[in-house]
């Protein structure tokens, strides 16, 4: 039931893969990345939040956040940052290349996708991307695949804070038949010729990838962990996260919930606070409203259609409600959103 919620939460949020490299790196080299939210209105600009990961398919190299201790990355590894920080990638611990946003931003908006390379031009001066076609003779010593998931991050997205700064499965750690992996091998392929419909494919896996991160991730979290991820493995709060997200229509009331979940009131609300860090019914409000404004932005139901569908028996109350919490009214919060006022 926990998996069903994570699911759900995650078509809510709206999350979707975007623009590819496959990135080969020559000889001593380093390449920054900014804050993702500089350059996101170039990759996904129908997105919130935008997130960045790189898999390692060949060689080695070192990645972190930016001014903090990086990583060893070997062949199969895989990194993400979920909250979007500057980082950095290079053949060797130390090395820093101030991000060149004009650069980045250019290449970017060409989406000329994959394949795409990054090395050394001499010993004073490191390029920090170059056409493929500008390649030296010299082997790669590290190939990466760098990628981007966008989501929303309004006006309810518990799993982002939940999520750690940094996510890094070893290579070990994957199968063979992991999403990482076949993600991998996909791009591969895609590199060297470029099929009708590969980049949607492409896009999904990466989905389905990130699904798998945080599987991974949440197996590996200590037992006194708090937070949202860690609610879900939890057999009464998670019960109620499941009983909430399946049914937002339904008229729960802390009775109701605590009965189902087996708990008096008190404890549930007390397990509940502590793991989610909100009270049972505060939360539920904050699922229905996000509910609602996925349904404003992805439908064309009728407003007392969407009330309904989020427990309001009628569209005055839904409408007091949602300006209260997100600003707007309804009606205003889908105009905003349209396809049309997003380009």
């Amino acid at each position: 039931m926990s998996e069903d919620v994570l699911s759900g939460l995650l078509r809510r949020i709206r999350l979707r893969g975007a623009l590819f490299f496959n990135v080969e790196c020559v000889g001593a080299w380093v390449t920054e990345a900014p804050m993702a939210s500089l350059i996101s209105d170039a990759v996904m600009p129908l997105s919130e939040h935008m997130m960045e990961y790189h898999i390692v398919l060949g060689g080695t190299c070192w990645a972190g956040i930016t001014g903090e201790p990086p990583i060893l990355m070997n062949a199969g590894d895989v990194i993400m940052f979920p909250h979007g920080d500057p980082h950095v990638m290079s053949s060797v611990p130390g090395l820093r290349a101030e991000p060149d946003l004009e650069f980045i931003i250019s290449n970017l908006k060409k989406r000329s996708g994959l394949p795409f390379m990054v090395r050394q031009e001499n010993d004073q001066q490191i390029k920090p991307a170059l056409p493929l076609s500008d390649k030296t003779s010299a082997p790669p010593v590290a190939t990466l695949l760098c990628g981007f998931l966008g989501c929303d991050r309004g006006p309810f997205n518990p799993l982002l804070s939940s999520l750690p700064r940094v996510i890094h499965a070893s290579a070990s750690e994957l199968s063979e038949d992991s999403w990482a992996m076949q993600l991998a091998r996909l791009a591969e392929t895609e590199s060297s010729a470029s099929r009708p419909g590969g980049e949607a494919v492409l896009e999904r896996m990466s989905e389905m990838m990130f699904v798998d991160l945080i599987r991974m991730h949440l197996s590996s979290m200590p037992e006194n962990q708090t937070g949202w991820l860690s609610a879900l493995r939890d057999r009464h709060v998670g019960k109620v996260l499941s009983l909430m997200h399946a049914k937002p229509s339904e008229s729960w009331t802390l009775e109701k919930l605590s009965s189902q979940a087996g708990l008096s009131r008190s404890a549930l609300q007390d397990r509940f606070v502590e793991l989610v860090g909100q009270p049972p019914m505060q939360y539920l409000r904050c699922w229905r409203m996000q509910v609602a404004s996925n349904l404003l932005v992805e439908s064309n139901a009728k407003m007392i259609t969407i009330a309904q569908e989020v427990g309001y028996e009628s569209e005055e109350a839904f409408s007091r409600s949602f300006k209260r919490a997100l600003g707007l009214p309804p009606a205003a919060w889908r105009r905003e959103r349209s396809p049309q006022n997003m380009r």
